[in-house]
């Protein structure tokens, strides 16, 4: 299978803090990949390094086969990325800004008829020869996503894209993302929002204290810890037995939430034990994990010790 983006013995370091622990990863060609990892894990320094506006200590990437330090010009033009931030000119209208944007990559009028779809595809057409600072937070995302896209990378990476949106503009960049998906693009996310890895990524790389935690597809790492939650409402407020104290996970609108090793243990046996105690249930659930489950389990080390990575 092809690479799209190789990542070799990658290291960074700022002072005497190591944000990346010489990292090792491959991406392939026509991917959804998800980057996963708590705040601080080293990701948007990643990120970073590979669109070029971090120099790394060590290491190596390639973009569609292109050194990004060596072959830089050609690794860039192969690659689109959607900032976390909104940075923007004010003084040019959306759709001139587009077109500047093209410019940079040396596009000219051969891509105006893309420029024009994704304003329809991003709902954005209405706002055309609207200047940028006239726009809403969700609407200047929107432009910046047709920045990443103007010149028609194989690769894009999208930096926590939907922070901070509604729903309508979820629903609307991952219908056109996976529409670009299903013709070839690779697309990298990075996101706060699970579920959408979740939905979206066949493969996920989670990345704790610049360190790669795993790397493996969803299915996999969904069934690498087989455990399932048991919710219970306790009737008369009653407390749980001491027995099954060490399984609570989380107490959720006045029920308890157990976490029950499939191995280990069983509904069954949660049942006896009330019904021993002589504890009556109101109200029961279950329920699978989930990868938020998962990413908690892979990054529940004592977060005092993070570093503070940009």
């Amino acid at each position: 299978m092809s690479t799209a983006i190789a990542i070799a013995g990658v290291r960074k370091t700022y002072g005497r803090t190591i944000a990346l622990h010489g990292i090792d990863l491959a991406i392939h060609q026509g991917e959804f990949f998800g980057l996963l990892g708590p705040n601080g894990a080293g990701k948007s320094t990643l990120i970073n390094i590979i669109a070029g506006l971090v120099r790394m200590d060590a290491g190596s990437v390639s973009v569609m086969g292109y050194d990004t330090v060596r072959q830089f010009r050609e690794a860039r033009r192969r690659l689109g990325v959607v900032p976390q931030e909104l940075v923007f000119d004010p003084f040019f209208t959306v759709r001139d800004m587009l077109r500047i944007q093209a410019g940079y990559y040396g596009c000219g009028r051969e891509v105006w008829p893309w420029i024009d779809e994704m304003l329809e595809r991003l709902d954005l057409a209405g706002k055309a020869t609207s200047s940028m600072r006239a726009l809403s937070g969700g609407m200047k995302r929107r432009v910046l996503i047709a920045q990443a896209l103007v010149h028609r990378p194989p690769v894009v990476i999208l930096d926590e894209p939907t922070a901070g949106v509604d729903v309508e503009l979820r629903r609307t960049l991952w219908a056109f993302m996976t529409e670009l998906h299903r013709q070839g693009t690779t697309v990298v996310l990075t996101t706060h929002y699970l579920e959408e890895a979740q939905e979206l990524c066949g493969r996920i790389a989670i990345l704790d204290h610049g360190a790669l935690q795993v790397v493996e597809t969803t299915a996999q790492l969904l069934a690498r810890h087989p455990f399932r939650f048991l919710r219970l409402k306790l009737a008369d407020g009653a407390r749980l037995p001491e027995a099954l104290q060490e399984l609570v996970a989380a107490e959720v609108n006045g029920a308890i939430e157990l976490k029950l090793e499939t191995r280990r243990h069983s509904i069954a046996s949660v049942f006896a034990a009330l019904r021993d105690a002589g504890i009556a249930i109101e109200d029961v659930q279950t329920r699978e994990p989930d990868l938020e489950d998962i990413f908690i389990d892979l990054t529940r080390d004592d977060r005092a010790s993070q570093r503070s990575v940009a």
